[in-house]
């Protein structure tokens, strides 16, 4: 398939990028601090800290892992919080100390947790304190060896950090009750940092920098090996995309979406510190009357979000009375956006809503629409520069213009593969080609389109669910004989969860199954919708059919 669409992308954006055009993502930073030093970096509940500021912290926790805690380069640490100040410094102070970064979700229960620190073999994990409860479960089961633990409030000032961590525990009861001795506080950390000297590792390209973990096809998830060179190849091709309509030094970025997310992480953390950007970070934006009162102090040049947060803040009367004037950039991902969600946007704010599509595989950018688009096309846009795309059938071969089939990326963004399956890797990986698993069209000017995600996945408010993990929770109950997750289109998440189940015993009711599951899976893995059947569909092998309850559940819906 010819690259006729490169006429399609706009003129100041370049067919090519340079991956190797900064070493690694510390050469970034340095550039960046050095460059916005007192500028505004990021700003979190009406506190700031400067580029001279995230440089110094962050100078001061590499230098605490290094000497205090003697990791060295290639070792693994495990960050476990949402959008707060103490992110960045402990993220890049653990790049900066040659450290790979694992990810976690901080709303992960203890199953999935244990599961990820075994799986990456993370030495040391930042928790912030309203989760260490769940840490505590399983640490004695993982290879962690060093807790930091941090609240809510610690990068604050002595009064508004003592006043919110005492809410916090106190009167809102965020904190549950743990259990971790010999942990150390991260101020500690940062003071102990402070006296210790940090001496700059030889970091590369080649070099992993974080284990970013996915669901990848199916079943428990796995960490994809992003190497700082596919980082920054990334960086490059979304500063391609974006960089003309961005000025260095005058734009805030508003971060709601979860700096652990592949999205939110280059998207919003590292494309805009890479141009002195303030990023605004949304540590609840689920709370949408508060998200809107924060974003009444700042006049916000950039927001990223998924359908649904947009969805979400549309409907909330005081966001409409928001000054938009110096709006200039939003930017959907993680799911499908809705024309709907997209003309209301544009309507309220005065800005197109691009929309871009990635996978955390890709670091994550593939496809976006162009920056000088002027409405909805229900595209994912153009291949970013330097990335080549290509649509194949089931016998591996490619198909036409506007012909559906598995979309496959190639690049300097793609993972190296998955950490320690190469059995894993291998079904995703052909050659160079990554296999995206979902289903799509090219036509010829160039922009993609989506016609199905992978058959069995399921994306609520834009996560990943694998229907087998799913079903291995639910089957691990002794009331179940069979179970079928499939997902069911839902007005706000996108997706919800529903599950068929047979029962091995007939007392068992759809509260017991929740709680169940409660007890195992991360709330937007629950299932939301239970029916009890006598047998389920399966193939003449007995494997369960879950296309066949699908097209029964949407026959139903409409």
């Amino acid at each position: 398939m010819e690259k006729v669409w490169l006429k399609s992308y706009p003129e100041d954006v370049v067919e090519t990028i340079d991956p190797n055009h900064y070493g690694s993502l510390v050469d970034v930073f340095e550039e960046s601090v050095s460059k916005f030093a007192d500028a505004p970096a990021f700003a979190n509940m009406g506190h700031v800290i400067t580029y001279r500021k995230l440089e110094e912290q962050s100078r001061h926790f590499a230098a605490y892992l290094q000497n205090e805690l003697k990791l060295v380069k290639g070792d693994r640490i495990a960050i476990m919080m949402p959008n707060v100040l103490q992110y960045p410094i402990a993220m890049f102070g653990a790049l900066r100390a040659g450290l790979i970064v694992v990810n976690v979700n901080p709303l992960y229960t203890p199953r999935e947790l244990k599961h990820q620190l075994n799986d990456s073999g993370a030495k040391a994990i930042v928790v912030i304190s309203n989760f260490a409860d769940t840490l505590e479960k399983v640490v004695e089961e993982t290879p962690i060896k060093h807790v930091i633990l941090t609240n809510l409030g610690d990068q604050f000032n002595p009064v508004k950090r003592t006043l919110v961590n005492f809410v916090v525990k106190y009167v809102k009861k965020m904190v549950p009750k743990f259990d971790l001795p010999g942990a150390i506080s991260m101020r500690k950390a940062l003071v102990k940092g402070s006296y210790s000297q940090y001496i700059k590792p030889t970091v590369t390209g080649d070099d992993l920098a974080y284990l970013q973990y996915t669901g990848g096809t199916t079943g428990l998830s796995k960490g994809a090996m992003l190497s700082h060179r596919n980082m920054v190849a990334n960086l490059e091709q979304a500063s391609a995309a974006f960089g003309m309509k961005l000025n260095a030094g005058q734009e805030i970025v508003v971060t709601a979406l979860p700096l652990y997310h592949i999205f939110a992480l280059t998207a919003n953390c590292l494309l805009f510190m890479k141009f002195g950007a303030q990023n605004l970070l949304i540590t609840n934006p689920r709370d949408i009357p508060g998200f809107v009162k924060e974003l009444s102090q700042y006049k916000f040049t950039a927001l990223t979000g998924v359908n649904t947060l947009f969805n979400a803040l549309l409907n909330n009367e005081q966001f409409k009375q928001l000054d938009f004037s110096s709006l200039k950039l939003t930017l959907g991902g993680g799911m499908a956006v809705q024309r709907a969600v997209a003309d209301e946007w544009q309507q309220v704010t005065g800005t197109f809503l691009l929309e871009g599509y990635g996978l955390t595989e890709c670091a994550p950018l593939v496809t976006v629409t162009p920056h000088n688009s002027t409405g909805f096309t229900g595209s994912i846009g153009l291949p970013c520069s330097s990335t080549d795309v290509r649509i194949i059938d089931d016998k591996g071969q490619e198909v036409g213009f506007n012909e559906p089939g598995e979309l496959q990326v190639r690049g300097p963004q793609v993972m190296l593969g998955y950490y320690n399956k190469p059995e894993e890797t291998a079904k995703v990986m052909d050659g160079d080609w990554f296999g995206t698993g979902d289903i799509a069209t090219i036509d010829e000017q160039g922009f993609c389109r989506i016609v199905d995600r992978q058959k069995d996945m399921i994306i609520v408010s834009g996560f990943n669910v694998f229907p087998n993990e799913i079903e291995d929770i639910c089957a691990m109950h002794s009331g179940v004989l069979e179970v079928a997750a499939i997902g069911i289109p839902h007005e706000v998440s996108g997706e919800v969860v529903k599950i068929y189940v047979v029962k091995k015993d007939q007392g068992l009711s759809e509260q017991d199954l929740i709680s169940h599951c409660r007890n195992e899976l991360t709330a937007y893995k629950v299932p939301k919708l239970i029916e009890f059947r006598d047998e389920l569909p399966k193939t003449n092998v007995g494997k369960i059919l879950r296309r066949t309850l699908r097209e029964e559940a949407l026959g139903q819906e409409g």
